[in-house]
């Protein structure tokens, strides 16, 4: 009964278009259209140079994702023992456009000859539509990058755009579509003619659709992962590009420019407000570093495509409204609170039980972080990190906030409730506990003052509860008394911190700053007494 419950609280947020979609999607299959490629359209613009990432694709056909490296010559395209999000890489074609390419065109033109050869129409994983869709810009990019293309490379790219346009994933919506969205308009530039205006037309119709839902009036992608609005910021920063460089001025595409340009506005502004000063992004839901290019590389594509944005207060409090984030900055330390709901609620997959948690740097050195992601599937670590204890928040009677299960559902969902923002301070609660025996509340204050942060916990009516404080790796608690440590990096205090009301310990941990990545960490557990706890932060 408490299986069905959970599957109950959360299919019944799905939208009848997912069901109805998934069931089309898996009981009908196209056939391939193997008719000749339609002709190529001319340039209008000059090419451009896309956001770059680390290289992939090493000497011997190895390839290096999510920090493992693997010869293809051992397991081939489609490997069952390989995990699938390693296996997508594969036939996403990144490194195309990565770093350095031009060193590596033989290889990459041995790779894209072999890719066709060995991946027939319609067959593994590398015909499914998200793959798809990222290989199909991605060898676009490269094309009109300087890469002269070969018939054959044409022709797989138009069957290609073919079988994508018949399977879009409806049934996923998010960025799954959008990335089929962006394929389609890429495809629909790059060839000329009947059939690639088909394309580029219902790759704008999507898009048109799925903006204003998809990008929220502050600018966030509203799945409310940093890691993955880096990453719908670059499409729409692709798109930009590639409408200037192909699209004639009577195109439908020179159109939907102007809603482009002011989306990437506000989608710049949130990606500022939401990133360290490291120049990272914050670790909120599904987000690591090294999968979307890196902030450097956006800013550097928004600024030769003439994008400007206002940045976050350089002190004071940057209130992200419409996705439930704040930046608070004063004197050299910045934190990023979570107020948010999990995501959409048709859409949480990305979510994790991390409301009302936060982040705090101290210049460009994070101190307090969550616990990352190291990983996809439905492993245990899996379901760990997208847990309550990973993240620095409080965890009620040992319960997550949000019922998260499986690799990418969410049953029940924390709501936060009662926001109020001061001059320095945020006080915030949520209902993700209320499901408990006597229904508790959490509510959390930050209270901000020169180079130091009070953070009070309550949870009402009391129950057990435990406050985390995930350190950031390097940095290490070194004990003055029961209820204060120095935090330390190496021989440097770079932070004191004291438990006013609670019992503290500090106990080792795991984080994931990128996936396929742990490192040793240490993190303070305050137990809160008579439901509270409060525990002051100075530098």
């Amino acid at each position: 009964m408490t299986e069905l419950g959970t599957l109950w609280r959360t299919v019944r947020h799905l939208k009848a278009q997912q069901v109805l979609g998934r069931a089309r999607f898996r009981l009908t299959r196209p056939t391939p259209d193997l008719r000749a490629a339609p002709a190529l359209r001319s340039p209008v613009g000059a090419s451009f140079a896309p956001a770059m990432r680390e290289p992939s694709l090493l000497p011997d056909a190895r390839f290096r994702f999510l920090n493992e490296t693997r010869a293809l010559d051992n397991i081939g395209w489609d490997d069952p023992s390989v995990d699938r999000l390693w296996r997508y890489n594969q036939h996403y074609f990144d490194d195309l456009n990565a770093s350095g390419a031009a060193a590596r065109v033989e290889q990459q033109r041995a790779l894209v000859a072999r890719w066709i050869e060995e991946n027939p129409p319609a067959v593994g994983t590398g015909w499914e539509p998200f793959p798809t869709s990222l290989r199909i810009v991605n060898w676009v990019k490269w094309f009109i990058g300087g890469v002269p293309a070969e018939p054959a490379w044409l022709y797989s790219l138009a069957v290609q755009a073919r079988w994508l346009a018949a399977r879009i994933e409806w049934h996923l919506l998010g960025n799954h579509l959008f990335a089929n969205a962006k394929a389609l308009v890429f495809a629909g530039l790059f060839f000329d003619g009947a059939e690639a205006d088909t394309w580029l037309g219902r790759g704008l119709a999507i898009l048109r659709r799925e903006l204003p839902e998809q990008v929220l009036a502050d600018g966030g992608q509203f799945e409310r992962s940093p890691m993955y609005h880096a990453l719908a910021l670059e499409d729409v920063l692709d798109l930009l590009s590639m409408v200037a460089q192909r699209a004639p001025a009577a195109s439908p595409a020179r159109r939907f420019e102007p809603d482009l340009r002011e989306v990437a506005a506000r989608m710049l502004h949130w990606q500022r407000a939401m990133s360290h000063p490291d120049g990272s992004i914050g670790l909120f839901n599904d987000a690591a570093s090294g999968i979307a290019p890196s902030n450097a590389e956006l800013e550097r594509l928004a600024a030769a495509l003439g994008i400007t944005a206002p940045g976050p207060a350089a002190e004071g409090i940057t209130q992200l409204d419409a996705s439930g984030y704040l930046r608070v900055a004063r004197d050299d330390a910045v934190a990023l609170l979570d107020v948010a709901p999990v995501g959409p609620d048709y859409l949480p997959g990305h979510a994790h039980a991390d409301t009302l948690s936060f982040e705090l740097s101290i210049g460009t050195r994070r101190i307090v972080v969550n616990g990352g992601t190291s990983c996809y599937g439905s492993s245990a670590r899996r379901h760990f990190e997208r847990g309550t204890a990973a993240h620095s928040t409080v965890q009620v009677a040992g319960e997550n906030s949000s019922e998260v299960w499986s690799g990418f559902r969410v049953g029940r969902r924390a709501r936060p409730v009662n926001l109020k923002v001061g001059a320095w301070n945020v006080d915030c609660a949520h209902d993700g506990y209320r499901h408990l025996p006597g229904q508790s509340m959490h509510r959390r204050q930050w209270l901000f003052g020169a180079r130091e942060l009070t953070v009070t916990d309550s949870v009402s009516p009391s129950a057990p509860a435990v406050a985390r404080y995930h350190l950031a790796p390097g940095l290490h608690l070194q004990p003055m008394r029961s209820d204060q440590w120095q935090v330390r990096q190496g021989e440097s205090v770079v932070a004191q911190v004291s438990v006013e009301a609670g019992t503290a310990s500090a106990t080792e941990s795991l984080h994931a700053p990128h996936f396929g990545m742990l490192e040793a960490a240490q993190t303070l557990e305050v137990t809160l007494h008579d439901g509270r706890a409060v525990t002051q932060w100075r530098w």
